[in-house]
C-alpha cells in the first residue's frame, strides 16, 4: 500500500497524511450523488470533452469486494451472506439504508488506493454514489473539484425506467413490488442524507428534477469544476 494511503475505517488520518493525500489527488474531479442522478453519463461527457481519465466506482465494486476483509468491511460480509429477499424485501428502507456497506463508506480506502496508482496525467474524473461527502472533503485541495447530484424521486424513477433497470434487482426477489418500494424509499433517504451533508460541509450540490436535461447538467457540472 502507498504510504500516503488513507487509514483503515475506524482510524483517524494524521494531519500530515491528509495534507499529503490532498496534494496527490489535486488533479482529481469528483462527482457523487444519489442513485439515478446521471453521474455516469455526465462524467463520461465531461471526460470525453476535456480529455480526462474516467474512473467509475460502480465498475470496481466486485474487485473491491474481493479485496476487502470481513474485519475491514463487516457489513459487506454480512450483505454477501444474505439472499435477495433478506436484502431487499424483509428489511425496512431505514434498515437497508443504515446497513448497506457502500453507504457506510466501507472499502472507500480502496478507491483512494486505485486513484493513487493512476498517472497524474491526464487528469481524472471519478464518479459514483460511494463518494460520500464527509469522506471526500478531507481529500479536496480545491473544493470546486467536487459536486454531488441530488435527484428528486420522480427523476430517479424516470431514469431507472428509461434505462430499463427499474426491476433489475426487485425482479430477483419473491416480492418485486415490495422490493421496489423499499429500494426507492431507501434511495430517497440516501439522497436526503447527501443533501444535509453537503449543506453542513459547504460542498457543491446540484438538485435535479425531471426538467433537467443532460446538456444543462453537463454545463452546470463543468462550470462548478471550472473546466
Amino acid at each position: 500500500m502507498n504510504d500516503a494511503s488513507p487509514t483503515r475505517p475506524g482510524h483517524h488520518a494524521t494531519t500530515n497524511n491528509a495534507a499529503a493525500l490532498r496534494a496527490q489527488l489535486q488533479h482529481v474531479y469528483w462527482i457523487g450523488g444519489g442513485s439515478g442522478a446521471g453521474k455516469s453519463t455526465i462524467a463520461r461527457r465531461i471526460a470525453a470533452r476535456h480529455g480526462l481519465h474516467l474512473y467509475a466506482t460502480d465498475d470496481v465494486m466486485p474487485d473491491h469486494a474481493r479485496r476487502s476483509t470481513p474485519e475491514e468491511s463487516p457489513q459487506l460480509a454480512e450483505f454477501v451472506a444474505t439472499d435477495m429477499d433478506e436484502r431487499w424485501v424483509n428489511r425496512s428502507p431505514t434498515t437497508m439504508l443504515e446497513t448497506f456497506h457502500w453507504f457506510r463508506g466501507e472499502s472507500f480506502n480502496l478507491i483512494i488506493e486505485d486513484l493513487l496508482r493512476l498517472p497524474r496525467e491526464p487528469r481524472v474524473i471519478v464518479e459514483g454514489f460511494r463518494l460520500l461527502p464527509h469522506l471526500v472533503k478531507p481529500l479536496l485541495a480545491t473544493p470546486s473539484h467536487a459536486v454531488w447530484l441530488l435527484p428528486t424521486p420522480d427523476f430517479r424513477r424516470t431514469a431507472f425506467e428509461t434505462r430499463g433497470s427499474l426491476w433489475q434487482i426487485p425482479g430477483k426477489t419473491t416480492d418485486p413490488q415490495r422490493a421496489l418500494r423499499n429500494l426507492l424509499a431507501r434511495d430517497e433517504m440516501f439522497t436526503e442524507r447527501l443533501h444535509e451533508e453537503t449543506n453542513r460541509l459547504a460542498l457543491n450540490a446540484i438538485e435535479i428534477d425531471t426538467a433537467t436535461t443532460e446538456d444543462d447538467l453537463t454545463e452546470r457540472v463543468t462550470a462548478v469544476f471550472g473546466l
